[in-house]
Parts: structure tokens; C-alpha cells; sequence
């Protein structure tokens, strides 16, 4: 086990979209466990919108990140070394690890360190489809969404990590979908790879007339990732008893929560009934394990694809999520640190 380990440090606030320059890739020497401790090599990590208001601490659910802190970020990785009994050498774990070679935990709930059940499959997927991200597309779905047969779904940023799934969590619940995403070629994917009956090209279409084509009965379940303009025109669509998901809104993470997007339609939710809920995933973790089983039975039986969009290399890392923000990702976007 290499005795150093590379950290990527937040070096300055973003001020607009995030650039490498906002980051400083450091080395220190490992430092020795304490009682009850574990030490992880760290094999993947996955970049989120999210790590933009880390980065300006309005994300309240996580720890100040001061200038020169390790930057967070959810990983898998390898026990190599460990203090703590219930926490053994040799297993592979999900949690809190942050943008580093070698990460420390110690097995309380702040780390929110999982265990990875599901071995058939490669170790990226959890964090991806068996993992947050996933949970997030079926929980979303099928307890905040109430999704039911037959329903009418439609799916904002639905070629992201998230939105790569919840089509076809859709579709193998007896439900159809349409999905919104940026440029031909995503659109392509939506409908070739992952079960969107239909797709919109929000860039070259104007999403108003397409939904009414592509969607005449109307919404009965909108998962959103994205906010902003996309999520006001969708409410023009939906139909009474509707639910509308927050899961994201990528659109408005670059002017912060100083500049939110006024919805114009809201109204549309005391019209038609229906109902509008933001979710924090964690808070669902009571049913992460009945998500985990249902999903990796899909992927053994082929139908659930899961896409992951990865770069080499823990030097890759800011590209990783300035890609996320920029839409070039197809699927769930990673970064391998170490080969598993």
C-alpha cells in the first residue's frame, strides 16, 4: 500500500461555473488509525451537482468545506486497514470519502458508510445504479411519485445518472415515459437504450409544442432534475392529481439560491390538484435495501441498462464534474481512482 496520498483541496469559491483553477491537488504521508477507525482505498468516486454549494457551503446537510479542506464526495472503495471489528479488511463499502486516494472512517452515521451487497456486478454501480443515485431514481419514483401502471411520466435531464434510470424503472412498472435531454445523440440513447417511448431535444425543439404532441393525455408524474424554465413549462402538461418530483435543478445551481427561477405556471398545482415534493434521499434510507434488491434483479435479468460515463485517474477529477455541468455526461458520471 503506497505510505502517501493525493487529495484534491478546494483552493478557491466559484464564482459562476466551477473551473479547475477552484481546486490544488495536494500529497501528504498516511497518517496512523485511531481506536475504532478504518482505512479505505478509495476504487471509484462520483461527481454531483451538488458539489458546487459544498464548494459556497449552502448545502447545510454537509460540513463547512474551508479553503484548503479535502473536497467531499461519495466513493466506493477497499478496506485495507482497520481498528474497528465490525468493519473488516478485504470488504468493499460505499459512504463519504472525499476526492482522495485513501480515505478514514470510523463507522458513524456522519460517513454514511454502506456495505455493498450486490457482488455480480461491477463495484462502480454502487454508486450509481445500486447505489444513491440509483435509490434516488426508484424511491423518487415509486414512493414519492406514487407511480402507478400506465401512468404518463415525463423526465427532465433523463441522459443523467438518475435520469438514465427512471425511464426504465418506469417501464418495467407497466408505466410509459418521455424523456427531455440536451442534442441528438442523447436523445437517441433515451429511445434506443432505455426504454423512453419518445424524447425532446430541449436544445433544437421547443419543449412547449413537443409535449403537446408527444404528450396529449398529459403528465401524470413528472420526475424533474433540471428546474427553472423546463419544470414551468411542464406544469402547463399535467394532469389533475399529478405528482410532481424534485429530485434536482441543475438549471439553477450556477446562479445559486440567490436567483431562483420564478415558475409563472404554478398556479397549474392548485388548478389540476396535485402535488409537489422535493426529496432528500438519505431520508429514505429505510428502503434503500428493498430498492437495491429490486434493481439488481433488473440488471441480472437485462432490463435495466445502466450507463457510466468514466474518466481515469484521480487527476481527472474537477474535469469530471465540470463535465456534469456542462452536459457532456451520458449516465452516471465517474471518476476510477484505483482498478478493482
Amino acid at each position: 500500500m503506497n505510505s502517501r496520498n493525493r487529495q484534491w483541496v478546494l483552493a478557491a469559491r466559484p464564482q459562476g461555473a466551477v473551473k479547475v483553477s477552484d481546486f490544488r491537488l495536494t500529497e501528504s504521508p498516511l497518517r496512523a488509525l485511531d481506536p475504532g477507525e478504518f482505512r479505505i482505498q478509495v476504487l471509484y468516486l462520483g461527481v454531483a451537482a451538488v458539489m458546487r454549494g459544498y464548494m459556497l457551503n449552502t448545502e447545510k446537510f454537509e460540513r463547512p468545506l474551508e479553503l484548503g479542506d479535502v473536497m467531499h464526495g461519495r466513493g466506493v472503495g477497499r478496506i485495507v486497514e482497520s481498528r474497528n471489528p465490525e468493519w473488516s479488511v478485504g470488504e468493499i463499502v460505499h459512504g463519504k470519502m472525499g476526492w482522495q486516494d485513501f480515505a478514514i472512517a470510523d463507522g458513524s452515521p456522519y460517513f454514511l458508510m454502506f456495505k455493498v451487497r450486490q457482488r455480480q456486478v461491477p463495484l462502480s454501480t454502487a454508486l450509481g445504479v445500486l447505489g444513491l443515485t440509483g435509490f434516488s431514481a426508484y424511491l423518487g419514483l415509486v414512493h414519492v411519485g406514487a407511480l402507478r401502471a400506465g401512468d404518463q411520466v415525463l423526465v427532465s435531464g433523463a441522459a443523467g445518472g438518475v435520469g438514465s434510470l427512471v425511464g426504465q424503472i418506469a417501464h418495467n412498472l407497466g408505466a410509459q415515459a418521455v424523456g427531455i435531454a440536451g442534442g441528438p445523440e442523447k436523445c437517441r440513447f433515451l429511445q434506443i437504450k432505455l426504454g423512453y417511448r419518445a424524447a425532446i431535444d430541449y436544445r433544437n425543439e421547443d419543449l412547449q409544442p413537443r409535449l403537446a404532441e408527444l404528450m396529449p393525455e398529459g403528465i401524470d408524474v413528472f420526475f424533474d432534475n433540471v428546474g427553472g424554465a423546463i419544470l414551468d413549462t411542464a406544469l402547463l402538461h399535467i394532469n389533475r392529481h399529478a405528482r410532481i418530483v424534485l429530485c434536482g435543478a441543475i438549471s439553477q445551481y450556477i446562479e445559486g439560491e440567490l436567483k431562483p427561477y420564478p415558475l409563472t405556471n404554478a398556479y397549474q398545482i392548485f388548478k389540476k390538484m396535485a402535488r409537489m415534493e422535493a426529496f432528500f434521499i438519505y431520508e429514505l434510507s429505510a428502503h434503500f435495501a428493498e430498492a437495491e434488491s429490486r434493481m439488481a434483479e433488473w440488471v441480472a435479468e437485462g432490463k435495466l441498462h445502466y450507463q457510466e460515463d468514466i474518466l481515469d485517474g484521480l487527476e481527472s477529477t474537477p474535469e469530471a464534474l465540470i463535465r456534469l455541468f456542462a452536459g457532456q455526461n451520458i449516465g452516471k458520471q465517474l471518476v476510477r481512482v484505483h482498478a478493482e
